[in-house]
């Protein structure tokens, strides 16, 4: 299947050397062609340039997207879209003054939604997750990391990322699965904290290494929840099982997850709501990717990530929504972008970077994912006509997405 997409308006994240990552400076850069071609090879990028390079080839399908933006589709690097039911009357007792910690306290927030999957079928599950994953392909997200961590128990956890596994395979989206059994401790567990960690240890990572059911290990790192020496301890027998680390740190509070992070080699570090300059520090210089979630700062009314600072001190940023039923019940990178742009005060060009090529390297999929770079997946965004990309986080309300591409296939 051969695609020729002609008279492209703009352009966007166009590479002609792949890059792993945009830093600082760089992430003001958005490198554009105007009056464009791209050319579709089965699910690759097979060429690009300007209308007036266009090759003759024979194409199976020609799209005219004359006055339309096209850009990479999104990678959406921290994502709980797995989970049972919802969590709308928690959003109702935060209208009336309760806190995200309080209903947490009294047996509410992730503790809620474990129970809930725990009494929910496994193909319950996956048909409740598998609309919301459609929900977001046609929002335009190309590439998505999802994360266990509302079972609380062997099975619940096994049971979340069979479903996980499931959606891998009978979707077309790329979709990177995580372990995040340390996501609380659970009620039985209350007065034993040792014994759900042994059981993180001992029986949950085990089965989930030899079936294969994971990429990435994940803990929440954070006061009331794990320590910084517990996060280190379940890291190191993650990694010893070859599952890199992905980590929740400082959405409350700053206890030193960051440091751990980077000292574990973690590939992203997650929320960063509340960063001393130690913690920006820390991250200079190293491997792993601060990623903010603006939705869930809007959500749950907390600060956003201080971009301006982070992008000041040469730090890179990927932008991901969170999706979870209790602080982010949303999938739209849209309205993170926006989000982004419009409270964090980071420019248009930084956002799309951080959205793309930055939230693929959070993934560990920049080789393939987050740039219009030849040999690279084609999975891409088709605007509406529209004056400018500045349209994009500017009418934050509206939708201004035409036609999505996911592996060389228009999305119905």
């Amino acid at each position: 299947m051969t695609t020729l997409i002609i008279n492209i308006k703009e352009l966007l994240q166009v590479r002609e050397t792949s890059v792993a990552k945009v830093s600082g400076a760089e992430m003001t850069t958005l490198p554009t062609i105007k009056n464009a071609f791209l050319l579709l090879k089965n699910n690759l990028i097979a060429d690009f340039g300007s209308m007036d390079q266009i090759p003759q080839v024979k194409t199976d399908k020609v799209i005219d997207a004359s006055g339309k933006i096209v850009l990479p589709s999104w990678c959406d690097s921290h994502t709980h879209i797995v989970y049972a039911g919802n969590r709308e009357q928690e959003f109702v007792d935060r209208i009336n003054g309760l806190t995200y910690e309080e209903i947490a306290n009294r047996g509410g927030g992730i503790l809620n939604s474990a129970k809930k999957l725990n009494e929910t079928s496994e193909d319950d599950i996956y048909q409740q997750s598998s609309a919301r994953l459609e929900e977001v392909m046609h929002l335009g997200t190309g590439a998505v990391e999802i994360k266990s961590g509302y079972g609380l128990t062997v099975e619940g956890e096994l049971k979340m990322l069979r479903v996980i596994q499931k959606l891998a395979q009978n979707y077309p989206i790329t979709i990177k699965a995580t372990f995040l059994g340390a996501h609380a401790i659970p009620r039985e567990f209350k007065e034993n904290r040792r014994g759900y960690i042994d059981c993180i240890l001992n029986e949950m990572l085990p089965q989930i290494s030899k079936n294969k059911l994971a990429d990435y290990i994940d803990v929440f790192c954070e006061t009331g929840y794990f320590t910084v020496a517990e996060t280190e301890e379940i890291m190191e027998a993650g990694i010893h099982l070859g599952l890199k680390p992905k980590i929740h740190v400082n959405q409350f509070n700053s206890i030193g997850g960051i440091q751990a992070g980077v000292k574990y080699d973690a590939l992203s570090v997650d929320h960063l709501e509340v960063m001393t300059t130690e913690d920006i520090i820390a991250l200079k210089n190293t491997k792993t990717m601060p990623v903010a979630l603006p939705s869930c700062s809007y959500f749950l009314s907390i600060p956003y990530t201080p971009a301006r600072e982070m992008i000041a001190a040469g730090l890179p940023i990927a932008l991901a929504t969170d999706y979870n039923p209790g602080s982010t019940p949303s999938g739209n990178m849209n309205f993170v972008v926006a989000t982004a742009c419009i409270k964090m005060k980071m420019t248009p060009e930084e956002a799309i970077n951080a959205a793309t090529i930055n939230g693929a390297y959070a993934m560990g999929i920049s080789e393939t994912h987050g740039s219009i770079t030849i040999g690279k997946k084609a999975n891409l965004i088709i605007t509406k006509p529209i004056p400018s990309y500045y349209q994009l986080p500017y009418a934050f309300g509206s939708n201004l997405i035409d036609t999505i591409i996911i592996e060389g296939q228009i999305l119905a």
